[in-house]
């Protein structure tokens, strides 16, 4: 058994060109900011008397995910605050199985620093979902290089390091805390993915998209795996788009377009994967997701999705692509185990899984709705 286990990773290893290594104290290791979420909602913020709290942050997702869901070894380093909202994150944190590296910051009780705040409805039918955040004195904004001891991180082996353009957007030190975490996990031999996740909102309070360009640019020179569609690639690395527009949403020549370019920029890279999505209503898309890897293109079905929370469905697909790269699988079962993971986690409330293995691996394979008695 162990031999055909074996053979199995070595095959998916040469199948999507990268050596994952087979063990390690830590499967996976994010970089990134927590933060939590105030949900009211299909209700808007301005009619809104309760909320419920979702805790969750871009890179923090992929780690919860892959722990709860997946079941194996992540860990999150980040910033966390020694007041209430940083004990309940923690606590959340925990309950998901993620190991927490914290840098510690206290709260001075009057203005910060803080953990920051998402604010974000669901909206329904017509009405589109809105968000806005409190990111005032964020703690995990003033990160930097030194933060944290990534030799000590590492020591007893690492198999994925990953980070994300939200993280990135913060402040001029986060950027830098990302690269030398990634030339950390190079040197330990971990495959190395970043989520462009272009946020408008955040890198335009200090430079927006040249800044982006800029400072993703010299991130991405560190990746293996690429997560972003057209817009991360075109806002967040400055890639060309296509001068004619795809005719669908779930059309993916215009992605695959823009590959070559990618790779051009940054001949590394291995793995370029992003999800496909129409939206019909806020409750109502079409679903489906592509990869570029080591050359080929690979293609999940395309299925019509009843949502109840858009939040954390592209960080859902994330996550099951990268289990099935981690886990050996062939690089079309793992495209299918990322766009079915995030299929399901638009079915449940918050930004993080609910979904078990098995759940995802029936509808991989073409599971239905069915009552399951």
């Amino acid at each position: 058994m162990a031999k055909a286990t074996k053979a199995v990773k070595e095959k998916g290893n040469k199948a999507h060109g990268m050596r994952v290594p087979e063990k390690g104290d830590l499967d996976f290791v994010s970089l990134g900011a927590l933060v939590h979420r105030l949900d009211p909602g299909i209700i808007p913020f301005r009619k809104a008397t309760q909320c419920q709290i979702h805790v969750s942050g871009g890179e923090y997702n992929v780690a919860a995910n892959l722990a709860d869901c997946f079941r194996l070894k992540t860990a999150l380093a980040t910033a966390i605050v020694e007041y209430p909202i940083g004990d309940l994150i923690q606590e959340r944190v925990r309950g998901m199985g993620v190991k927490g590296i914290y840098k510690h910051f206290k709260h001075n009780g009057v203005n910060g620093p803080n953990m920051a705040a998402v604010y974000s409805d669901r909206g329904q039918g017509v009405r589109a979902p809105v968000v806005f955040y409190n990111r005032s004195n964020e703690a995990a904004a003033q990160l930097k290089r030194g933060d944290f001891d990534w030799g000590r991180i590492f020591a007893g082996g690492v198999r994925w390091f990953h980070s994300g353009g939200i993280f990135a957007s913060l402040s001029e030190s986060t950027g830098e805390l990302i690269i030398e975490g990634m030339k950390a996990a190079k040197e330990a031999g971990a495959v190395v993915s970043f989520d462009l996740n272009f946020r408008e909102k955040l890198w335009n309070i200090w430079g927006g998209e040249k800044k982006a360009e800029k400072v993703i640019g010299r991130i991405v020179d560190s990746a293996d795996v690429l997560v972003g569609n057209e817009e991360d690639l075109q806002k967040g690395l400055g890639i060309e788009g296509p001068k004619v527009a795809a005719k669908s949403k779930l059309d993916p020549e215009t992605f695959f377009q823009m590959i070559e370019k990618v790779v051009a920029k940054h001949p590394q890279v291995k793995v370029v994967a992003t999800t496909l999505r129409e939206v019909h209503s806020t409750n109502r898309h079409s679903w489906s997701a592509v990869a570029w890897i080591e050359g080929k293109t690979y293609r999940a079905p395309a299925c019509e999705l009843d949502v109840l929370d858009r939040v954390g469905g592209g960080d859902g697909f994330a996550s099951g692509l990268f289990y099935g790269l981690l886990s050996g699988e062939s690089p079309e079962e793992a495209v299918k185990l990322g766009w079915a993971h995030g299929a399901l986690l638009t079915t449940f409330p918050g930004d993080t899984t609910m979904a078990t293995l098995e759940q995802v691996r029936s509808f991989a394979k073409g599971g239905s709705a069915r009552i399951q008695r």
